[in-house]
């Protein structure tokens, strides 16, 4: 469903065994270390699957939402978990949301509105939604991009609840964008 937000677990491990390497720098992750495990969709069955792996450290600094959210349900002691955190927190505010809807600031002027079909400026408020993507040779999900007065119509939420899914998946949000973003959403 265009804008459903699907949560996927991640966990805090010790690895099984050395062959696994981490996704962000590609080295080995030693067996024994501690590593973080993200749940994936399975692309080739339904249901998920937990197949990328990552140093604590380099999670910090490229996953910092997966991070805090398995430091958050582990159950096992963490070394260094402060250092961790702080690292995460730090990291966070330049790292791309990884749950839909969120908005950001257009980096470009290239995309363009899914409903309206008209450009969005560059440094303008966007919402950027999941949908389906078929090119003919592969169907896969994608992000597409609305203008915030748009968004409400496109996919069915009403202003409130959307702008709460916006507000909690969007990071790096200042207060006067927030604002400019319930204004839009309600017009």
């Amino acid at each position: 469903m265009l804008g459903e937000v699907i949560a996927l677990a991640h966990i805090i491990e010790a690895a099984k065994s050395g062959r696994a390497a981490c996704r962000t720098c590609k080295q080995p992750i030693a067996k024994g270390e501690l590593r973080l495990g993200e749940e994936v969709p399975n692309q080739f069955a339904g249901g998920e699957t937990t197949h990328v792996w990552h140093h604590l450290a380099c999670a910090a600094k490229k996953r910092p939402a997966a991070l805090l959210a398995a430091l958050h349900d582990a159950t096992i002691d963490v070394p260094n978990r402060a250092e961790l955190e702080t690292a995460a927190a730090a990291s966070s505010s330049s790292d791309k949301p990884s749950a839909f809807p969120y908005a950001e600031r257009a980096p470009t002027g290239r995309s363009s509105c899914l409903a309206c079909h008209q450009a969005i400026a560059k440094g303008e408020l966007r919402v950027a939604v999941e949908r389906d993507v078929d090119t003919g040779s592969f169907a896969g999900r994608g992000t597409g991009y609305l203008h915030p007065a748009c968004a409400s119509g496109h996919t069915g939420d009403d202003a409130a609840a959307l702008y709460a899914k916006l507000k909690a998946n969007s990071t790096g949000l200042s207060a006067d964008d927030a604002d400019h973003l319930r204004t839009a959403l309600a017009a």
